[in-house]
């Protein structure tokens, strides 16, 4: 297995509600290294870029809408086989189809309210890494 990055972003559902730390801890206990965050209120703008590959999707007006909502945390998480295993720990998409003991599972309140956000694959890691991070700002 290789060392790899991925991002990860705690939704506005999970700030809101404080669960920065308990999310993080699940993936430090899981051997995932947080090597750059930060908190930030997402505009308009930067969450219809960040999404723009679900622009013409039915859900792509809410989902900028719900990110614009509140701050979020965004983090490169490092680690073996780190995209899968961060797939791995979020759990499904919707939370009701989560396995137990996933962000998902423990944390979501719904399809849309569910906490997290991880890079699907090596390509989107590199992409999403390089929306919200200049590469002096990740220390690993």
């Amino acid at each position: 297995m290789a060392t790899e990055r991925t991002l990860s972003i705690l939704k506005p559902d999970a700030t809101r509600r404080n669960l920065t730390g308990k999310i993080n801890a699940v993936f430090e206990e899981a051997g995932l290294r947080i090597i750059a965050q930060k908190r930030l209120q997402l505009s308009q703008t930067q969450a219809e870029a960040f999404y723009g590959a679900h622009r013409e999707r039915g859900f792509f007006k809410d989902l900028v809408g719900f990110m614009v909502g509140g701050p979020v945390v965004v983090q490169v998480l490092e680690g073996e086989d780190a995209i899968a295993q961060n797939r791995k720990l979020m759990g499904a998409t919707n939370p009701a189809n989560a396995d137990a003991g996933t962000i998902r599972k423990l944390f979501a309140e719904s399809i849309e309210a569910n906490s997290v956000h991880g890079s699907d694959s090596a390509e989107a890691a590199a992409h999403e890494i390089g929306f919200f991070f200049a590469g002096t700002e990740i220390v690993g």
